[in-house]
């Protein structure tokens, strides 16, 4: 009779995949991709490194695994801001607010998984993450033009384009903002601020819909 994992073998073994996945997290919250390597991460779980091994048989699948696990949550997270605000416009800057601010608190994360040298057979998940984020985006963008609330305009280029300000201007290596969450705070909309103009939306309707923006909890990121 073929062996057969029971429940709490396959539970052993998807928490101890997600304390890895923790480890290079926490690892490249520190010091960017370039740090997520098998020994180091395996160090920091507390597990050799053969034991890491059997999860993700090279370095190029644990980064991937933690691209992944990045970009879902960073998703999950804007899609749930939009879908609580009562109207398009409102769910746009709510998406992006949550993103922006989010980011922040995790700013090399962040940073590394959507913008840092990667190796050649890491970027398509790279590139992955990124649409999935700009997916959001352009889902906001779409609901607004359909419902009269934007101009018609080219939705890829749109999405695109914010998520590199927001990078740029945020959690970039040029980027200034100050530590201090009023600051960051006030940086955030300032941005969205910029995007929902860029977008189309009149001075005076995007201000009050960056001032209405929820931002996100300090749980969430």
């Amino acid at each position: 009779m073929p062996y057969r994992r029971t429940e709490r073998v396959i539970e052993r073994l998807a928490a101890r995949r997600d304390d890895i996945l923790a480890s290079a997290r926490a690892v490249a919250s520190a010091q960017g991709l370039a740090g997520v390597q098998i020994v180091p991460v395996a160090e920091r779980a507390g597990i050799a490194a053969g034991t890491v091994y059997r999860y993700f048989p090279a370095k190029a699948d644990l980064v991937a695994a933690l691209l992944e696990q990045v970009s879902e949550q960073e998703v999950a997270a804007m899609a749930k801001a939009a879908g609580a605000a009562p109207g398009p416009l409102s769910g746009l800057a709510a998406a992006v607010t949550s993103f922006a601010g989010r980011a922040l608190r995790q700013r090399r994360l962040v940073f590394a998984v959507l913008a840092e040298p990667v190796e050649p057979e890491i970027e398509a998940q790279r590139l992955a993450c990124r649409r999935a984020i700009t997916g959001v985006i352009e889902g906001c963008i779409k609901t607004a033009i359909a419902t009269g609330r934007l101009p018609e305009q080219d939705v890829r280029i749109a999405a695109d384009a914010i998520l590199g300000a927001l990078v740029e201007a945020l959690i970039g290596p040029a980027a200034s903002v100050d530590a201090d969450p009023a600051k960051q705070r006030d940086a955030v909309q300032a941005v969205v601020l910029l995007v929902l103009r860029a977008l189309g939306v009149v001075d005076a309707r995007a201000r009050g819909l960056v001032v209405q923006a929820p931002w996100p909890a300090e749980d969430a990121a």
